[in-house]
């Protein structure tokens, strides 16, 4: 969404070709790239249209039709909205963002209707004070600075951070009271911007409603049962979890009572050795049970072959006697 309001820019079509420029060919130990006709000045003979060249075109020269915007769904604009004025009424999400807000009494913090009818200045500034919201305001004052780059010479010389955003339902001279205000910007409840609601994508801006606004909310976007009366057939999208604080579910005295103790953490050796299976039959059995049966049997099977070698050479030796004792 932010991107919606960039304006297109580029180069000149012409920027670059507005020469008289043609190739010199072969046969004349330079380079091919087009070269300025004509004598008698410093220009004649320079290499000219290429974007390596001097006073040359740029390379892929920008054109206005690039795809400037971004679509995004009504549905998804509408959620992140919602969202980022659900995370406005979060304390935590609001300190996060940077905005001054440990003296306020609560978020949201909703002020009667008749700040509506704020119309000059100081009674602003008098009202600002008075709820213990003017530290923003200081931190927006000394937080201006120079920009960096060339938007200081593009009328946008200065920079600063964003102070609370005012929402109101009627505007009876409020806008003129708060409008000149450093870092202070006002939007009715009826047109609510994402992009005041979380500036920079980061949600949890310091918000002051008044009552009407407030209480206007329910009517605009509707609820998770109720449909909205404005955005037709429009309910607020519903959470799967009822509470999606799951450290806190964790950490229940309902969960902890059924979960097992926790055991001691096993800390497995970073780098261990790699141990061969042809060489280790531990590791072997890891990787095939069936080893243990087979190496078992092959022992089994040479026990049995040394008995029967004995028995043979006990029979050869007796056999040998006997033709011996033949042939005497």
């Amino acid at each position: 969404m932010a991107k919606n309001k960039r304006q297109a820019y580029s180069v000149n079509v012409e920027a670059g070709h507005q020469t008289s420029a043609v190739s010199w060919g072969t046969g004349r130990a330079v380079a091919r790239i087009p070269r300025v006709s004509g004598t008698g000045t410093h220009r004649a003979g320079q290499a000219a249209f290429g974007n390596m060249c001097r006073g040359g075109r740029m390379f892929a020269p920008t054109k206005t039709w690039r795809k400037w915007h971004v679509k995004t769904n009504q549905n998804q604009k509408r959620f992140a909205t919602a969202s980022a004025v659900a995370a406005t009424a979060l304390p935590s999400l609001v300190l996060a963002r940077g905005h001054k807000i440990e003296k306020i009494n609560e978020v949201p913090l909703v002020l009667d209707t008749a700040v509506e009818s704020i119309s000059k200045v100081k009674e602003a500034v008098a009202l600002l004070k008075a709820i213990n919201a003017y530290d923003d305001i200081e931190k927006v004052v000394n937080s201006k600075k120079i920009r960096a780059g060339k938007g200081k010479l593009r009328n946008r010389r200065h920079r600063q951070r964003r102070g609370p955003l005012v929402v109101y339902n009627e505007d009876n001279g409020l806008t003129k009271a708060f409008r000149n205000i450093p870092g202070v910007e006002l939007v009715p409840v009826s047109a609510l911007n994402l992009l005041q609601l979380a500036p920079g994508g980061h949600v949890g801006r310091f918000v002051i409603w008044t009552r009407p606004a407030f209480e206007r909310l329910d009517s605009i976007w509707g609820t998770q049962t109720v449909a909205s009366a404005q955005k037709k057939g429009y309910k607020l999208p519903s959470s799967v979890l009822a509470n999606p604080d799951l450290p806190r579910l964790i950490n229940s005295d309902e969960v902890q009572a059924v979960v097992r103790p926790a055991g001691q953490k096993e800390t497995k050796r970073p780098f261990t050795q790699r141990k061969n299976p042809l060489k280790n039959m531990g590791v072997l059995v890891r990787l095939n049970p069936y080893a243990q049966t087979l190496r078992r049997a092959e022992i089994l099977g040479r026990a049995a072959g040394k008995v029967t070698k004995k028995a043979h050479a006990k029979n050869s030796a007796y056999i040998k006697t006997l033709l011996s004792e033949d042939t005497a």
